[in-house]
């Protein structure tokens, strides 16, 4: 899950937009409509563009060991339009629908003839999960807390944002899947930056096996090399691994989440990519499973922003300042809680609630077991 990139559950709330077209007869009154339209995205651009700006002056300054102080960040809302409906939009290029679990099976399959290892059962793949995390250096609330803040308390592995119940036309929202709802783009930037490490991992596991179960997963490691391969076709950059990730190879690589092997290995590292970060960025204290959130909602860089906030900044500094306009503008809960210390809030509050369901349960139940 930055919501420049990467995103979550929080940043999946998408907010639709629904116009109906204006008759000709309407023609003169949209006029002045579209002028005040026009009013509200030039403070808009002069918002969101002084926004940009100091987040490159705070990043100048960190690289410069320098002090970041209120000032540095935007202390006011982003403008509301409170004007007339603004006219439609003129009609665009048709997009893709969003791929689904049926999609990312399919394309695997396709161009890498990989076909998911499914667990027995969700209590084996949370076992599995959790033996990975823990063995990184994931702490049990960081693990059940995110689980239940992204998961809903009760996801499974194959839960997509969107599809989390069954309810009479539900479609899919994001292609975020999994425990801590990993988008498309976030499998092959994984691959394309982490797949030696991903490789070493399954390689060690495939040497303390024998017989047919090594031989598969010997197989399987020859797949996740071809993945990579691919993966590292494109230049190393968020947008490119994008662009990737709306082909069909990089929707197959996807399936990668619904094996009961290499899925926890992804799942992990995502969360553990924005822990080692913190640490070399100088920050030595442990992330609560908030913070740690918070860098998997907005990514690595505007997420150690808000987290190494000194606490009597965090009431002062908009939410806006760690997002890039579209991201914010289909966020309604960083719109809600609108400053660092009401989102941290927030996320707590909800992770609180959502650690009592029965999924969240059994994995805090398998970390148990798994570190005895």
């Amino acid at each position: 899950m930055p919501a420049v990139g990467r995103s979550s559950l929080i940043g999946a709330c998408l907010l639709a937009v629904l116009a109906a077209p204006y008759a000709l007869a309407q023609e003169v009154d949209a006029r002045p409509k579209i002028a005040d339209y026009d009013i509200f995205e030039q403070q808009a651009d002069a918002y969101w563009g002084l926004v940009a700006d100091k987040r490159r002056l705070r990043q100048t300054k960190r690289r410069n060991q320098q002090e970041i102080v209120l000032q540095d960040y935007v202390l006011t809302q982003p403008p509301v339009y409170t004007g007339p409906p603004r006219p439609p939009p003129p009609p665009g290029v048709p997009r893709r629908p969003i791929p689904v679990v049926a999609d990312f099976v399919r394309y695997a399959a396709e161009h890498f003839k990989f076909y998911p290892q499914r667990p027995a059962s969700e209590i084996d793949f949370k076992r599995a999960y959790v033996k990975v995390a823990a063995a990184a250096g994931l702490t049990r609330d960081q693990v059940v807390r995110i689980y239940g803040f992204e998961a809903s308390g009760d996801g499974t592995y194959e839960t997509q944002a969107g599809l989390e119940r069954p309810r009479p036309n539900a479609r899919a929202i994001s292609t975020a899947l999994g425990y801590n709802q990993l988008l498309t783009t976030n499998t092959v930037s994984l691959l394309a930056e982490e797949g030696d490490l991903l490789l070493k991992l399954m390689r060690r596991k495939a040497a303390a096996i024998q017989g047919a179960e090594r031989s598969s997963l010997d197989a399987k490691i020859a797949i996740m090399n071809a993945m990579i391969r691919t993966s590292r076709t494109v230049p190393v950059a968020w947008s490119e691994h994008e662009k990737l990730a709306l082909t069909d190879p990089g929707i197959g690589m996807h399936a990668l989440n619904l094996d009961v092997d290499v899925g926890p290995l992804l799942q992990t590292q995502k969360l553990m990519d924005s822990v080692v970060f913190a640490r070399r960025k100088g920050y030595t204290t442990p992330l609560t499973a908030s913070e740690l959130e918070m860098m998997n909602l907005t990514g690595d860089g505007n997420g150690f922003d808000m987290v190494s906030m000194p606490f009597e900044m965090r009431d002062k500094v908009p939410t806006s300042n760690f997002f890039q306009r579209g991201g914010y503008e289909r966020n309604p809960v960083a719109i809600r809680h609108n400053t660092v210390a009401k989102l941290l809030a927030a996320t707590d509050m909800r992770m609180d609630q959502e650690i009592k369901g029965l999924g969240a349960q059994e994995l805090a139940a398998a970390y148990d077991e798994v570190t005895k």
